[in-house]
């Protein structure tokens, strides 16, 4: 399995809670209430539905890059 790596582009983000939702040990919403990774999962923190959660995003502010 390849590796990856996961960023939130907060000037994007609005918010949605979607990443959350779909892969809570991997994302979480900051106090602002904005996506944002749990530090150390900027890998997916091996969670499965963390590519899921980067595609559930609508308004596409989640990227996961390949290593």
């Amino acid at each position: 399995m390849s590796t990856f790596r996961i960023s939130i582009d907060s000037d994007l983000c609005v918010g949605s809670g979607q990443c959350a939702l779909t892969a809570p040990g991997v994302f979480t919403q900051d106090d602002d209430g904005f996506g944002a990774v749990i530090p150390g999962n900027e890998d997916g923190g091996g969670d499965p539905l963390a590519r899921e959660a980067v595609r559930a995003c609508p308004v596409q502010a989640i990227s996961a890059e390949e290593d």
